[in-house]
């Protein structure tokens, strides 16, 4: 994947508040912004189905445009979202897994039993995120394992507790 697979190539507005997005990678997304649309008030505008109906590429094809410097969303975000609605795992939630658990890329990396350069491709939305190591994001958060010993076991609700405290 090239580092412009956030660059936006085409928009197509559809009906009920959703978008379909080919990005610079000659990837395809459908998204739906109806959810966006009714719980930000950034948003409201949006509303107006003539105006929603406006969408356009944006400046260098980082963001969706309604009105110019106005009224827009970017193209990585929208990606993610639409990854997420597809069922798959956003590049988002590797920025806010090593934001919350504190983990520096290398910490991480050794965690999940992948090469920095790896994590990166994840985090930068690169690659697309195995189902397997989002669920070892998961675990290393309900066990917060410390050095390179693995517990042996789950920890019941108290040692969680304990363990998050």
């Amino acid at each position: 994947m090239s580092k412009d697979h956030f660059q936006l190539t085409a928009v197509e507005a559809l009906p009920e508040f959703r978008l379909r997005l080919t990005y610079a990678d000659n990837q395809s997304y459908e998204v739906d912004l109806s959810e966006w649309i009714d719980s930000s008030k950034a948003l409201n505008a949006l509303k107006d189905l003539t105006l929603f109906a406006q969408a356009k590429v944006g400046f260098a094809g980082r963001t969706v445009d309604w009105i110019e410097d106005e009224l827009d969303l970017a193209t990585d975000n929208l990606r993610n979202l639409a990854v997420e609605q597809a069922g798959g795992i956003g590049h988002e939630r590797i920025w806010t897994w090593l934001h919350e658990t504190g983990l520096t890329l290398e910490q991480a990396a050794e965690a999940l039993g992948i090469s920095r350069r790896m994590l990166i491709y994840y985090r930068d939305g690169e690659k697309s995120i195995p189902r397997s190591i989002w669920l070892a994001c998961l675990g290393w958060e309900a066990v917060r394992p410390t050095g390179r010993s693995l517990p042996q076991h789950i920890p019941s609700a108290r040692e969680y507790a304990a363990l998050h405290a």
